[in-house]
């Protein structure tokens, strides 16, 4: 038996916008920055860019792609600024990766 989801289709416009966040998100760095701020530590620039072998200015364009898109925010604290998942629905994309390509 088939069931039918009710799901509402999504106009052009709000495809087009999935479409340009899913761009960013579709970079191996981006992914690992994403799996590591969902362990729920806090994380910096420089941890991230020590934790994932990249440069901090790499680091920082990555998380202002990402950012700017809305799937992460930061919080500053003195002089170093913390980042972290702002968009909860990036841990069911991850689940799908993971799934997939675990």
């Amino acid at each position: 038996m088939n069931k039918k989801r009710n799901t509402k289709q999504l106009d052009f416009e709000a495809l087009t916008s999935a479409s340009e966040c899913l761009k960013i998100l579709a970079h191996p760095s981006r992914l690992q920055i994403v799996q590591l701020l969902m362990s729920g530590k806090r994380f910096s620039v420089n941890d991230l860019a020590d934790e994932c072998g990249l440069t901090q200015p790499t680091t920082s364009d990555h998380l202002r792609l990402m950012q700017r898109c809305g799937f992460l925010r930061s919080e500053r604290d003195g002089r170093t600024v913390y980042y972290e998942i702002s968009e909860q629905h990036l841990r069911d994309i991850m689940n799908c990766i993971q799934t997939r390509f675990g």
